[in-house]
């Protein structure tokens, strides 16, 4: 595993609500692991790879990543051509208009695909079976204007939130699996160590629900593959490196996605339970977020050349 970076962010979020808050990346834990038992059934062809940041809107990427002369209204229009998914942060913190996901729709490349972290007012609850009126508030708020270029949406959990099985359940029951014909796809970014544990992966596969791999940050590392896709964010860029990662680093990280598309989980990241019995190729969406984010387009970028 890349050692982590302890860069801190290059200045504070901006309060538009397309920036990615930043989380404080440190070094994760290692622990051996198990890759599948069976090769691929087919091949890892069968699955995309999409790697990106978070948010687009970010003043020290004018002159790093957008030209200088660009302007602001046009800065997706120019990511989207340069990545091949971005994660929209500004969901977390209240609903966007429908035109808003009109626009996006619009700006961006056909085959461009956006995930979206989902409303903190369904997580961010004592009681999670309580989450049924926001999360239908949601997906009536414009996110199905996304249509085919809405991803997985990201359901982020609170650091101090622990696992309680009959809560998280009741939780992972309102998730709906398609709205007007359009199929969702689902993650949980949870962040406390008492996920990491067999019960936990069990019910996020029995929903078919992705839980979040967080890399060479201070969260816990849970890596099993529980859905029909994967979804990775990686927090430990640095300023020391003019793409964030070393080129090893970089290597590592494009060689595990590689085996994460074909089913496989590398053996250098963390595992709580027995693989499935069966790899199949999945769909990945990587986002660099975090660390030092000024480099994030840069360490993007060159993860997607060496795809």
């Amino acid at each position: 595993m890349p050692a982590a970076k302890s860069a801190k962010e290059s200045s504070k979020r901006s309060d538009k609500p397309d920036e990615e808050r930043g989380d404080k990346p440190q070094a994760a834990k290692k622990a051996p692991t198990k890759k599948s038992t069976e090769a691929p059934s087919k091949s890892a062809s069968a699955a995309r790879i999409r790697i990106g940041i978070g948010g687009w809107t970010y003043a020290p990427w004018r002159g790093p990543f957008y030209p200088e002369d660009l302007t602001q209204s046009r800065e997706l229009e120019y990511a989207s051509r340069h990545l091949t998914s971005i994660e929209i942060n500004g969901t977390f913190y209240g609903l966007q208009k429908p035109a808003s996901y009109e626009k996006w729709f619009q700006e961006t490349p056909d085959d461009f695909v956006f995930s979206l972290k989902a409303p903190r007012y369904a997580t961010n609850r004592k009681v999670l079976a309580d989450a049924g009126d926001t999360i239908e508030r949601f997906f009536a708020s414009g996110v199905l204007l996304l249509k085919q270029k809405l991803g997985p949406v990201n359901w982020q959990f609170a650091p101090t939130r622990k696992f309680d099985a009959d809560d998280f359940e009741s939780f992972l029951k309102l998730l709906p699996a398609s709205i007007e014909g359009q199929k969702l796809r689902h993650a949980v970014e949870v962040r406390h160590d008492s996920f990491r544990t067999p019960e936990f992966i069990a019910l996020a596969r029995k929903y078919k629900v992705a839980v979040v791999l967080a890399a060479d940050s201070e969260y816990p590392q849970i890596a099993d593959i529980t859905a029909p896709f994967v979804y990775a964010r990686i927090m430990g860029t640095s300023d020391k490196q003019a793409k964030g990662y070393s080129t090893k680093e970089l290597d590592a990280w494009a060689e595990r996605a590689r085996q994460l598309a074909a089913g496989s989980t590398p053996d250098d990241l963390e595992t709580c339970a027995e693989p499935p019995a069966k790899a199949v190729p999945r769909d990945v969406y990587l986002y660099v977020i975090s660390g030092f984010k000024e480099r994030n387009p840069a360490a993007a970028m060159a993860l997607i050349k060496k795809l």
